[in-house]
């Protein structure tokens, strides 16, 4: 098993777009730059959608103006399609991220075309971003499961992580959209991936509907993935997946890792606080466990 696992903070992306309301533009870049702080190095910003079926993105390039980049971290926008990633890459994105659903019917409802468009429209996106010198990954969404469609066959889930393959992505992440996964289907399916597909890299992202979330982030890393998405507090989860809810929280996802002997590069005091900033600033309280029980062991209080 890996020492140490890159953990993609979506909180700002996946998190967020499942709020009721809009988070005003300057708020979003001060909770980027907390979690910046905190030491995550890989983000993922914003998306590149069409801004009425998601409003709360609708600011993607203010955001990303906004942001006081550094060369050491990855801003990561989503796209469905080329002019999403025309428009990433002018707002200044390093790294994009696609979508691809393993289930045709889910792709359809969320992408407006079929998986066989989606993986077209990846490869030729892929293409665009290795000749601009902007960093492309990919995601095999419903990878465990759809709300339409019901089970998703393993060999369905490698054959389409196969075909994206062809687009030389920097990693391929197989995506828990609906929460439904549990342990034993994440040692499947991440140990054939790597089977099928050797030197490629492999993440993983979850949702905790079914609160297996953690369970199978530690599977996965078990299996081999060497990056987890996560989202600060828990908050988000899909709009366009029927009773879906938060991601798994980064700061718990972040304290198992630790006390398991795992690396994330993450100061984890730090990543609570910034959680407890982003409760109060959504106004009501997050999914976060630690937010609730605090760190353990608990930092020694220095005498003044």
């Amino acid at each position: 098993m890996n020492k140490s696992v890159e953990i993609i903070e979506v909180g700002p992306r996946d998190g967020l777009q499942s709020e009721p309301g809009v988070m005003p533009t300057a708020t979003k870049v001060e909770f980027i730059q907390r979690l910046i702080d905190s030491g995550l190095r890989r983000l993922e910003i914003t998306s590149f959608v069409n801004p009425k079926k998601v409003p709360q993105m609708a600011d993607a390039e203010q955001v990303l103006a906004a942001l006081q980049k550094r060369p050491d971290v990855w801003y990561v926008g989503l796209i469905l399609n080329r002019k999403g990633f025309d428009r990433a890459v002018a707002a200044g994105c390093n790294e994009v991220g696609m979508a691809v659903v393993a289930s045709d019917t889910f792709n359809r409802r969320n992408q407006g075309v079929g998986t066989e468009d989606s993986i077209t429209a990846w490869l030729d996106i892929a293409r665009a971003a290795h000749a601009a010198g902007v960093r492309p990954q990919v995601t095999v969404s419903a990878a465990f499961g759809c709300p339409f469609e019901g089970e998703i066959p393993v060999q369905r889930v490698l054959e389409v992580a196969q075909r994206v393959a062809e687009g030389n992505p920097h990693e391929i992440a197989f995506a828990d959209t609906i929460g439904v996964g549990v342990p034993a289907q994440v040692s499947e399916l991440v140990g054939r991936a790597r089977e099928l597909l050797p030197g490629v890299r492999l993440r993983c992202h979850f949702h905790n509907t079914r609160n297996t979330g953690l369970a199978n982030a530690y599977a996965a890393v078990e299996a081999g993935a060497v990056a987890l998405d996560a989202s600060a507090g828990g908050i988000g989860g899909c709009p366009f997946a029927p009773a879906a809810t938060g991601n798994i929280p980064t700061e718990d996802l972040v304290y198992m890792l630790h006390r398991s002997g795992i690396q994330t590069g993450i100061d984890l005091e730090s990543l609570i606080d910034t959680s407890r900033w982003l409760q109060e600033a959504l106004g009501r309280p997050v999914p976060s466990m630690l937010l609730k029980a605090g760190n353990f062991p608990r930092p020694v209080q220095q005498a003044a």
